[in-house]
């Protein structure tokens, strides 16, 4: 296991460079990138600053050193907005950070919940309507279910808070009611992926040789399913949440966040964008990147550990 640990952490460093030098080399496509950085209204004097900060008189290995420095350093300044992009992210952090692990775990347990229920009745009522229940969480769109549930359990009836974030450590409860219903609707489209998903493993999986086995040997129907079938089939879901969870947390949350007025890192992307303002897409691009690779690894070692035969 230490030794399927070190080669993941090598081949992860590697794909950390490749992924800098092609987010580099993209920026670098952009024409007179130290006027596209200065924003709309460019000065001589910034564009001169520009240039000597980021290296763009220099050849391209000391530009790219440069902007990693620039980056890792936390000294990427928004020239439009005339703020610090690094330190940006992380005041934006924990607003994303709570949309993604508080859905995470919702359409993660959810998700597994329905899949082993559909497959256990398999063919049955429940399966059936698992199944529809499935079918319409995934053809909702997240922003036309985030403004109904605004609408109807913000506005309407007042159940909940339409809107707007609080800090855990400000106000825990009003944290938690202000974000049930963003977690919601982020969640309902990776349920009814999840438990589909989950539902064909299982049915492939229990006929296998070693489930056959498992039964023959007189373990319980519980035991078989814990202990062997559900084990291996956790496989591909762990695979899906790693790389969703990650798309989440690098800013893939646009549409909820927006609804939602969260102010989290996908609203900072989208807002960057819309301005054209560079040094913000360039680092949320880095990061979202690096979340991806990192959860990666650590989905690779959860692998290894409920599969052995990875290892090798």
């Amino acid at each position: 296991m230490g030794r399927f640990i070190v080669r993941r952490l090598a081949s992860m460093i590697g794909v950390l460079f490749a992924i800098s030098v092609l987010t580099f080399l993209i920026f670098q496509a952009i024409p007179n990138p130290a006027v596209r950085l200065a924003g709309r209204f460019p000065t001589p004097a910034t564009i001169d600053h520009i240039n000597q900060q980021w290296g763009f008189d220099k050849p391209i290995y000391v530009q790219y050193l440069k902007t990693m420095k620039l980056i890792f350093t936390g000294q990427v300044i928004s020239y439009t907005q005339q703020i610090n992009v690094v330190h940006e992210l992380w005041v934006l952090l924990p607003v994303t950070a709570s949309l993604a692990i508080g859905a995470g775990i919702i359409w993660l347990s959810m998700g597994i919940l329905f899949g082993v229920l559909s497959a256990w009745r398999s063919g049955r009522w429940l399966d059936r309507a698992l199944t529809v229940l499935s079918m319409i969480g995934v053809s909702m769109p997240v922003f036309f279910l985030g403004a109904v549930m605004s609408y109807y359990l913000g506005d309407k009836w007042g159940i909940l808070p339409a809107g707007d974030y609080v800090p855990l450590q400000s106000d825990p409860w009003q944290w938690f009611v202000h974000m049930l219903m963003p977690w919601f609707a982020l969640s309902v489209l990776f349920i009814g992926v999840y438990s589909r998903v989950l539902r064909s493993t299982i049915l492939d999986t229990v006929n296998d040789d070693y489930v056959r086995t498992a039964k023959a040997k007189g373990l319980s129907e519980r035991q078989v399913m814990t202990r062997h079938v559900l084990r291996n089939s956790l496989i591909p879901i762990i695979a899906l949440f790693g790389l969703d969870f990650a798309a989440v947390i690098g800013g893939g949350a646009i549409l909820t966040e927006t609804v939602f007025n969260l102010h989290g890192i996908g609203q900072y992307a989208a807002q960057s964008v819309s301005a054209l303002d560079i040094p913000p897409v360039l680092v949320i691009t880095m990061f979202g990147a690096f979340v991806v690779v990192l959860i990666g690894g650590v989905v690779d070692v959860l692998y290894a550990y409920l599969d052995p035969r990875i290892r090798l």
